[in-house]
């Protein structure tokens, strides 16, 4: 399998959190203390590494994580979990993930998120001789719900979404809801920040616990605050951080990670780090 790389630069890292506090790069230089030239030269990508440290201590961020990003000297460790399979598709200039999760013994199945194009799953579907029971949506943005009508032509599954963010077609839950898949249990958790609807599926009955977590957290990153940062940068913490640090978190795009990795790496976790 082909190497998925880190979603988010360390560029992207400072935009997200600048943009979730409301700060113009004036208002950013005068907060942090740092030229508004030397901004600019970050913002193309240049490591400067003092005033790094100084834009993630105003931020709220990791100091080492950011510069750890900027020197591109981090990314996850391979995963593999008997059972999950990620399926990474292109939609428009960018790529999404979207994953298939399923009960050895009785070949149950459940789908999350569709992706730009679910032939990948499906044909998995088939070779894995699966039982598809539910297509569950973390939230609706286009790149993961592009492909639905695949779902509702070829497949008897149902699907979900939930109650804060509507979607032709699909049923609706409210959080705290669990979905059975054979020997598999799916608790749903609200991340609501980066979308309205936004959920995080905790599954457990596998080799280890997964996290589906959609655009609520990436590899050394985390969706942008298009609802709320402060409400995303709280959800994250408190309804996946809080999951053992082995459980595998499976983001909406980029490569899969875990908790315990994430508290190491990931600049929007300061708390977990040292430095």
């Amino acid at each position: 399998m082909a190497t998925i790389p880190l979603e988010d630069t360390f560029v992207d890292v400072i935009s997200k959190a600048q943009n979730g506090f409301k700060l113009s790069d004036a208002d950013l230089a005068r907060r942090a203390d740092v030229a508004p030239e030397a901004i600019a030269r970050i913002k193309k990508g240049e490591v400067l590494e003092d005033e790094i440290l100084k834009l993630a201590r105003s931020l709220n961020l990791g100091k080492t994580t950011l510069v750890e990003m900027a020197k591109n000297s981090w990314v996850p460790e391979p995963i593999e979990v008997p059972g999950l399979l990620q399926f990474t598709t292109r939609f428009g200039d960018m790529t999404v993930n979207a994953y298939l999760v399923w009960d050895a013994a009785t070949r149950q199945a459940v789908a999350f998120d569709t992706g730009a194009i679910a032939l990948g799953m499906m044909k998995s579907i088939q070779s894995q001789s699966l039982e598809l029971r539910h297509l569950l949506l973390t939230h609706t943005h286009g790149d993961h719900v592009a492909d639905v009508e695949r779902f509702q032509s070829d497949t008897k599954a149902e699907i979900w979404v939930s109650e804060k963010e509507p979607f032709p077609g699909a049923k609706s839950f409210a959080e705290g809801a669990v979905f059975t898949v054979g020997g598999l249990q799916i608790e749903t958790r609200s991340t609501t920040g980066h979308s309205s609807g936004g959920t995080t599926y905790v599954i457990k009955g596998l080799s280890r616990p997964v996290a589906v977590v959609g655009d609520a957290v990436f590899a050394s990153s985390m969706g942008g605050g298009k609802v709320s940062y402060l409400d995303a940068l709280g959800n994250n913490r408190r309804k996946i951080m809080t999951l053992p640090d082995d459980c595998v978190i499976c983001p909406g795009h980029g490569p899969l990670t875990t908790v315990g990795q994430e508290k190491k790496h990931n600049p929007f976790f300061p708390e977990f780090q040292k430095g």
